[in-house]
C-alpha cells in the first residue's frame, strides 16, 4: 500500500519512477506530489469562491466547473516544470558531469511565480471579502449615502425639487398675503373693541371727561364712531381676504396638483437612484471597499490580508521551489545521462547513414559515368561503320564516265561479280 501510494505520488510529480533510485529523491518528489495535490484542491476551491464572489454570492452551479478547470490548468503547468529536465546536448562525447545539465531557464520560474501571485490575489480577495463582510457593508453604506446625495443633488431630482420649492414659495406668499389681510382686520377689530371699552368707561364717568353719558358730538360719541369705523374696515379687509382666497382657489388647486405630481416624480426618481446605488455593491465595489479598509488600517486589515496572500503564494510555489532547489540531483543526472546516450547513439547512426548515403551516391555516379562512356563509345563505332558502308555503297553504285565511252569487254557467260569484305569488286566465272 505504501509503495503504491509512493508510486502514485511520483506519477503525480511527473517523474520516471525507475530513475528515482535514491531515498532523498523519493522523499523530494513524493513531497512535490503532495504539494501538487494540495494545490489542486486549493485551486479548485479558490476558483469556485472567486466565481461565487463575482456573482454577488449567488452560489451558481457552474462555479464547480470553473474551479476544477483552473486547478487542472495550473497543475499541468507545475507537472511540466517539475518533470522537465534541462539536458545539455552539447559535447555528447564528454563524460564530465558538468556537461550533463543546462543552466535553469529563469523565464520559466519567473512566469510561474507571476502566475502564483496572480492566483493568490484572486483567491485571497473573496476570502478577505467574506472575512470582513461587516466592515465592508458599513463602508458601502457610507459610499452609497454619498452617492445617493450626489444623485439627488443633480439630475431630474434637483429640477423637480427646485420647481416644488418655487411652488411652495408661491403658496407661502399667497398665504402670507391672506394672513396679512386677516391680521390687519383682526387688529382693527381689536382697536375697535378698545375704543368701545373706552367709550363705555367715558359714558360711565370714568373716562377722560369725567362726565357720565354719551351725548352726540361728545368724546364718547366720537369713540363709538371711531370703533364702528374700525369694525367696518375690518369687515372690508375680511371681504378682501375672502375675495383673494376665492380668486386663488383655482390657481392653488392647479399648484397642488403640480406639487403632487412633482412629489411622485421625486419619489420615483429617488427610488430609481436607490436601486442604482444598491446595485453598485458587487465584486468591484466590495473590492474597492476592501482596499479602503486596507489603506485606512494597514497594520490590522492590511497585514492580515498580505499575510494570507503570502501564505497562499508559498503553498502555490512550494512544488516549483523544491524543484528549483534540488536541481542537479541524482534523478536529473540519471535522466540526463540516458537522454545524452540516446542522442549520442542517434547521432552516430545518423552520421553512419549519411556516410553510407554519400558512398552509395559516389558509386552510383561512377556507374552512371561508365555507362555513359560505354554508350558514347558504341555510338562512335556505329557511326564509323555507317560511314564505311556508305563509302562502299557509293563506290559500288556510281560509274566513272570515262568507262562509258570505251565499253568494257564482254564477260564470259556465267561470270559472277561480288564484293569482298574490303569493298573491292571481284568477278568470278
Amino acid at each position: 500500500m505504501r509503495t503504491g501510494l509512493g508510486h502514485l505520488l511520483l506519477r503525480v510529480a511527473n517523474v520516471n519512477p525507475r530513475s528515482v533510485t535514491t531515498h532523498s529523491d523519493r522523499v523530494l518528489y513524493r513531497s512535490i506530489g503532495v504539494f501538487i495535490l494540495l494545490y489542486f484542491v486549493y485551486a479548485t476551491v479558490g476558483g469556485a469562491a472567486f466565481i461565487d464572489a463575482s456573482t454577488g454570492y449567488a452560489h451558481p452551479w457552474y462555479q464547480w466547473l470553473v474551479g476544477p478547470l483552473v486547478g487542472i490548468g495550473v497543475v499541468a503547468y507545475d507537472r511540466a516544470v517539475v518533470g522537465r529536465v534541462a539536458v545539455n546536448f552539447e559535447r555528447l562525447d564528454s563524460t564530465d558531469p558538468r556537461h550533463l545539465l543546462r543552466p535553469p531557464t529563469a523565464g520559466l520560474y519567473l512566469g510561474r511565480l507571476g502566475l502564483a501571485l496572480l492566483f493568490a490575489v484572486v483567491v485571497t480577495e473573496p476570502l478577505m471579502l467574506s472575512r470582513y463582510q461587516g466592515e465592508i457593508d458599513a463602508r458601502l453604506a457610507q459610499v452609497h449615502g454619498s452617492q445617493l446625495s450626489e444623485l439627488d443633488a443633480g439630475g431630474p431630482v434637483a429640477g423637480y425639487t427646485a420647481r416644488l420649492a418655487a411652488l411652495r414659495e408661491d403658496t407661502a406668499r399667497e398665504d402670507s398675503e391672506v394672513r396679512a389681510l386677516t391680521g390687519a382686520a383682526a387688529g382693527k377689530r381689536a382697536d375697535a373693541r378698545l375704543l368701545y371699552r373706552q367709550a363705555l368707561a367715558d359714558s360711565a364717568g370714568r373716562g377722560v371727561t369725567g362726565r357720565s353719558g354719551c351725548p352726540r358730538g361728545g368724546y364718547c360719541h366720537q369713540l363709538v364712531q371711531r370703533s364702528r369705523a374700525l369694525d367696518d374696515q375690518a369687515v372690508a379687509l375680511d371681504r378682501q381676504a375672502a375675495a383673494l382666497q376665492r380668486d386663488l382657489r383655482a390657481v392653488r388647486a392647479a399648484r397642488a396638483a403640480e406639487q403632487a405630481g412633482l412629489t411622485e416624480r421625486i419619489t420615483a426618481e429617488h427610488a430609481a437612484n436607490v436601486a442604482v446605488v444598491r446595485a453598485d455593491a458587487g465584486f468591484g465595489a466590495r473590492t474597492a471597499a476592501m482596499w479602503h479598509l486596507i489603506k485606512a488600517d494597514f497594520w490590522g486589515v492590511g497585514l492580515f490580508y498580505f499575510g494570507v496572500a503570502l501564505l497562499l503564494v508559498a503553498l502555490d510555489c512550494a512544488a516549483i521551489g523544491l524543484k528549483f532547489a534540488s536541481r542537479g540531483n541524482a534523478y536529473e543526472r540519471s535522466e540526463a545521462r540516458a537522454a545524452r546516450l540516446r542522442e549520442h547513439e542517434a547521432s552516430l547512426i545518423h552520421e553512419r547513414e549519411v556516410h553510407d548515403a554519400r558512398t552509395y551516391g559516389d558509386v552510383t555516379a561512377k556507374v552512371i559515368a561508365d555507362g555513359i562512356e560505354a554508350a558514347s563509345h558504341d555510338d562512335g563505332l556505329v557511326r564509323a561503320a555507317t560511314e564505311h558502308a556508305r563509302a562502299v555503297l557509293h563506290t559500288a553504285v556510281v560509274v566513272d564516265p570515262a568507262t562509258i565511252e570505251s565499253p568494257a569487254p564482254r564477260r564470259r557467260a556465267g561470270a559472277l561479280s561480288s564484293v569482298n569484305e574490303d569493298g573491292e569488286r571481284r568477278v568470278s566465272a
